[in-house]
């Protein structure tokens, strides 16, 4: 059915919007691929179908879930998983992801991504899930790091640590979302250089690069948000530079623009800003 190879390249890519679809498809060389969230695509048919066939037709697409739940402490929902491989059968995505997160409980679905704490029990938990998850879908997965806004007194371990056993225990891969990483050093007050001096980065299969809402907290102390609402900020493109520097090799990267979207020219142009990044970086790496 597709024409071009399933496999996602180390170049930048965007969100797929309906309302781009057209523009992509007359330019489709500015963006390396597009990534769609799974659970926009999980009914049978209609113009979003139709418009995500035509991209797919042209270009690799990164299948990213939001609804999983797989930090849950209840079975993941089975008929979830199963429409989300059937996405994955159907459009036959270069990757598949999900969140380190949890945003169902008890039959009540929330509309976030909450944080887990860094346990043991969290941790058999969320291994069992990925690996149903896996066995479903028949590949490995990625998975993301969160941002954070608070930190568990519960938790027994580091974030870095937690994420470095899961991928031990199931195999699976990692997104690495640089401005998560930026996003929760400074709520938490740590160094997002020592993050990434302690996350496994040789499982990175997949960068995201987006921007953040500055506010302040109760008390006066710099708060970010993770609003994925403007271009990226300053601070997101410095450490960007350096997680490719120390990875060593190009990695595919996607710009997260998920609220007051702007023209695909403007979203393609913030995807050749991070190509260019990733070839200095890697270039300044190799003088």
């Amino acid at each position: 059915m597709y024409t071009t190879p399933a496999p996602i390249p180390a170049r930048s890519g965007v969100g797929f919007k309906l309302a781009h679809a057209d523009a992509i498809l007359e330019d489709p060389a500015r963006i390396g691929f597009v990534e769609i969230h799974a659970e926009n695509f999980m009914g049978d048919g209609g113009l979003p179908h139709r418009a995500l066939s035509a991209v797919r037709e042209r270009m690799p697409v990164s299948l990213h879930g939001v609804g999983l739940s797989i930090g849950g402490e209840g079975p993941l929902d089975r008929a979830h998983l199963a429409r989300l491989a059937a996405v994955a059968r159907r459009y036959e995505p270069g990757l598949v992801s999900e969140h380190l997160a949890w945003s169902t409980h008890e039959g009540a679905y929330f509309n976030d991504l909450l944080p887990v704490p860094y346990t043991e029990a969290t941790l058999a938990r969320v291994v069992a899930h990925i690996d149903e998850v896996q066995s479903a879908l028949g590949r490995t997965m990625l998975l993301e790091n969160p941002s954070s806004y608070a930190a568990f007194e519960a938790s027994t371990m580091d974030e870095e640590t937690f994420i470095r056993r899961i991928v031990a225990a199931t195999g699976c891969g990692l997104i690495l979302d640089v401005n998560n990483v930026v996003v929760s050093a400074t709520n938490l007050g740590a160094s997002p250089l020592a993050y990434i001096d302690a996350f496994p980065l040789e499982a990175v299969g997949e960068i995201h690069l987006a921007g953040h809402a500055e506010d302040a907290d109760a008390a006066g102390a710099p708060l970010l948000i993770d609003a994925h609402d403007r271009a990226v900020p300053p601070s997101v493109w410095s450490l960007y530079k350096t997680v490719i520097a120390r990875i060593g090799r190009p990695v595919p990267t996607l710009i997260e623009w998920d609220n007051d979207v702007p023209d695909f020219a403007t979203l393609a142009a913030e995807a050749e800003k991070a190509d260019a990044a990733m070839a200095a970086a890697l270039s300044a790496r190799a003088a």
